[in-house]
């Protein structure tokens, strides 16, 4: 099973990195199909060979993805997707 883990500092206020991450699951369910749920602190991402979770605690967001066989070969696309939303949306 293919993945990938990424994280990022930040030093912006609660509620605004759980808007970002909102947002980065909201694009995620709109181009990828994947559905999210909140708990506490961390949203699960799950669809079609995608699983997935952000967190974020103690200054760190901490984003791991697993990839079923078919989803493999979106890796790269993917992640860089998602690190591109850290980079612009987390500070």
């Amino acid at each position: 099973m293919a993945g990938f883990r990424l994280t990022k500092a930040y030093t912006m206020p609660r509620d605004e990195l759980r808007e970002a991450a909102e947002g980065l699951a909201a694009r995620l369910e709109q181009q990828h199909g994947v559905r999210s749920s909140w708990r506490g602190d961390s949203v699960r991402i799950k669809g079609s060979g995608v699983d997935g979770e952000l967190s974020f605690e103690d200054g760190v967001v901490d984003v791991s993805v697993r990839l079923g066989l078919l989803a493999s070969p979106f890796k790269k696309m993917l992640q860089a997707e998602v690190q591109r939303y850290l980079d612009e949306h987390i500070h």
